[in-house]
C-alpha cells in the first residue's frame, strides 16, 4: 500500500519536544509514515534571547550527528531527513542568515513567532494570552491590528529573504484570537485585532502571490488542534482556499512535540484541504542540484 504521510515537523528532546531522535523514528515507521524529518527550533543564542524551547547552541552538533546516525540505521526501512525550524525575528535572526546556509541541511522551515515591536520589548504572538496583550499594550499602544499587520509584515519579509523551503503555520497569530481577554487588557483599552475580514485577506494574499513566486511549499500544521488551541489547521480554510488558487502546494505536517502526535489529526487535516479544494498534498524526497524535490500524493 502506497505511504500517503509524512511528517517534516518535529521536535524531540533537543528544543521542546519530549521523546529523542530514535523514539520518534521508531513511531514514524510503526505508524506507516513514508518519511520523518526533524526540524528542532534552530539556536538563537546570537540574538541575546533566553528561551527554553530553542536547541541550545552548543547541542546543534549532536543534533545533527544524532538525525544523521539515525538515517543510517533506518536505511531502507524510513526515509530521514535534516532539517530545522528557524525563526524570523527582524534584525535578530532569519531563515537566510549564512550560519543555517552552512549547514547543508535537507530542508528548512521558515517560521515567525516573534514580533519586534515600534516600543517595547519582542514577544510571541503564540505564547500565553497575556504576553501577546502586553505585547500589543505595551509594543503597539493597545492597537491589536497594528499588532496583526506587523505579523503579516514579518511573514512577507521572511518569505523575500528566503533561504527556506517550507512556511510554517502560516497564520499562526490566530491562536490566542478566539480565548477570552483579560480583565487588565480591557481596562487598559486595548483593542483586538480580527482575521478573515477583507483587510486580513487582502494582506494573505499579497502573502500567497509572494509564496507561488518563491517556489514555497506551506504546511497544514495540525499541531494547533493536537494542543487544544484551536480546531483547525494552520493556515485555516478560508486561507488554504486561497493557496489553492495560487497553486500553491501543501504538505500535512504534525508539529509533533512526542512521538505519539507524529500523525495527529491527519485525517481532519485531508478533509480540510479536500474542503479548501485540493486532490493532493506533497511529500519531500531530499534534494537534487541544491533544489528540494516534492512528489504529489493523493490525499
Amino acid at each position: 500500500m502506497e505511504k500517503q504521510f509524512s511528517s517534516l515537523h518535529t521536535h524531540t528532546v533537543f528544543c521542546d519536544g519530549n521523546d529523542d531522535v530514535e523514539t520518534m523514528c521508531r513511531a514514524a515507521y510503526e505508524k506507516g509514515l513514508a518519511s520523518i524529518g526533524f526540524s528542532s527550533h534552530a539556536p538563537v543564542g546570537k540574538t541575546g534571547l533566553k528561551t527554553f524551547w530553542h536547541m541550545k547552541d552548543e547541542k546543534l552538533g549532536e543534533y545533527i550527528d544524532g538525525v544523521n546516525a539515525a538515517r543510517l540505521r533506518w536505511e531502507g526501512k524510513l526515509p530521514v531527513y535534516l532539517g530545522l525550524e528557524i525563526d524570523y525575528i527582524k534584525g535578530l535572526r532569519s531563515p537566510s542568515d549564512s550560519d543555517i546556509k552552512a549547514l547543508n541541511l535537507d530542508y528548512a522551515i521558515g517560521a515567525v513567532h516573534y514580533l519586534t515591536p515600534p516600543q517595547g520589548e519582542l514577544f510571541t504572538v503564540d505564547g500565553p494570552l497575556d504576553e501577546l496583550e502586553n505585547g500589543i499594550l505595551d509594543g503597539f499602544d493597545g492597537d491589536g491590528e497594528a499588532m496583526l499587520n506587523a505579523y503579516l509584515d514579518a511573514v512577507m519579509e521572511m518569505i523575500t529573504l528566503g533561504g527556506f523551503d517550507i512556511v510554517a503555520h502560516l497564520d499562526l497569530v490566530r491562536k490566542n484570537h478566539k480565548l477570552e481577554r483579560s480583565h487588565c487588557f480591557r481596562e487598559r483599552q486595548g483593542r483586538w485585532f480580527e482575521v478573515e475580514n477583507a483587510g486580513y485577506m487582502r494582506r494573505m494574499e499579497e502573502i500567497a502571490r509572494a509564496i507561488s513566486s518563491a517556489g514555497l511549499v506551506v504546511e497544514a500544521n495540525t499541531g494547533g488542534i493536537t494542543r487544544n488551541y484551536i480546531t483547525d489547521t494552520y493556515p485555516s480554510l478560508a486561507v488554504l482556499r486561497l493557496l489553492r488558487q495560487y497553486k500553491i502546494p501543501v504538505t500535512i505536517s504534525a508539529d509533533a512535540h512526542r512521538a505519539e502526535n507524529l500523525d495527529g489529526h491527519y485525517g481532519e487535516a485531508r478533509q480540510i484541504l479536500l474542503d479548501a479544494g485540493y486532490t493532493s498534498h506533497v511529500l519531500f524526497e531530499g534534494r537534487k542540484n541544491g533544489k528540494p524535490v516534492w512528489i504529489e500524493c493523493p490525499i
